[in-house]
């Protein structure tokens, strides 16, 4: 019987060779668009987490702007909207994504089998010129970083970058922050008076972004990626697509939210619970796939947003809650100073205006 091959660019049984998640930028549970960002965070596309440091004020977005006929859907834009053409010393600005160590044994860093890993990717912007890319280890404070050229205003082109393999330092076999990979879009002197560290070394600042323009300069800079794939290998293969149900799930590893403005129903309910008082509510969430650690729990402020039901009736409040126990699949939800429940009785939350919503985050 004849054995087909499945085509390299589908569903392969060499599968998760991206150490990348969420590459293709699809997923964004948060928000499809973030104005007026100065700081660190997580704002849009999942896994992408944005640091600026005084340069210049952003809104980032998951835009449609892709590179035609290469399976792309979405793309994570970075638009400056107020320009800092002139960088103090310490400023910078980069997005990044960081790994969990335990994910990357396989690289052998810190022995002599050390493999090489390619960098592959789409990206697009009117600003021209030299752009940086690091990794990072954050284990060991080591650092290897490597230049590409926009060579052409406003076009998409394909990018690939080969770091070697480093014989020093292992990274730790667990789910803490080990390693980044680090995409410049401006810094100050501080890191870039030296000269590029091309080779893995000691993480020194003033080289590790040599050469880097500033996209921050102008109101009319903007930054498009899509595409990413970091993989073991000498070589780039063609983008692993995963269906969007699984690159969901693995971004819930990290960050999971409940709301009314997911789908947009009415009463969206979630949490399951007791009166543990007149006043206090404690109820249960479980989330879709266990997450990296015991998250953290954001609810932000819609006046009357909230819905906390009872026997006949229902209390509206602002907020909804924060975690008491939990492990990190399991999430024990606390609120109090409520009224006019009864001890014992059961009761469920519910989203009632939009931008009611529970986060709970085990970023890294």
């Amino acid at each position: 019987m004849a054995i087909t091959k499945i085509p390299a660019a589908g569903f392969t049984g060499n599968n998760f060779r991206n150490i990348i998640i969420n590459g293709d930028m699809s997923i964004a549970q948060r928000s499809t668009s973030v104005a007026g960002i100065t700081g660190t965070g997580y704002n849009t596309v999942d896994r992408w987490q944005n640091l600026i440091s005084s340069l210049g004020t952003w809104t980032q977005s998951q835009s449609t702007d892709v590179p035609t006929g290469q399976g792309f859907a979405t793309s994570l834009k970075m638009d400056c909207t107020t320009a800092d053409a002139s960088p103090a010393t310490s400023d910078r600005l980069f997005i990044e994504q960081k790994f969990e160590g335990q994910n990357l044994q396989y690289l052998k860093k810190g022995t002599a089998n050390a493999v090489s890993t390619t960098l592959s990717f789409w990206v697009k912007s009117n600003k021209t010129g030299t752009y940086i890319i690091q990794l990072y280890d954050v284990d060991n404070n080591r650092s290897i970083s490597k230049s590409y050229t926009i060579d052409s205003a406003s076009t998409w082109e394909k990018k690939t970058i080969t770091f070697a393999g480093d014989t020093t330092g292992t990274l730790g076999n667990d789910n803490s922050h080990d390693l980044s990979v680090r995409f410049y879009l401006g810094v100050g002197t501080n890191y870039s008076s030296g000269t590029l560290g091309t080779s893995w070394g000691t993480a020194v600042n003033a080289n590790v972004a040599v050469g880097q323009v500033n996209l921050a300069d102008s109101t009319s800079n903007d930054f498009w990626i899509t595409g990413v794939q970091l993989e073991a290998a000498s070589a780039p293969s063609d983008f692993e697509f995963l269906p969007y149900d699984m690159n969901l799930a693995r971004c819930q590893r990290y960050f999971v939210q409940y709301g009314r403005d997911l789908n947009g129903a009415v009463d969206a309910n979630v949490g399951i619970g007791q009166w543990y008082s007149s006043s206090e509510v404690v109820y249960n969430i479980f989330s879709p796939v266990r997450m990296r650690a015991k998250p953290t729990l954001t609810s932000p402020t819609v006046v009357g947003g909230y819905r906390f039901h009872k026997a006949g009736s229902f209390t509206n409040v602002d907020t909804g809650g924060v975690i008491t126990n939990c492990d990190n699949q399991s999430l024990s939800v606390y609120k109090s100073g409520l009224g006019g429940g009864t001890g014992g009785q059961a009761t469920f939350l519910a989203f009632i205006l939009a931008g009611a919503k529970l986060q709970f985050s085990s970023e890294l």
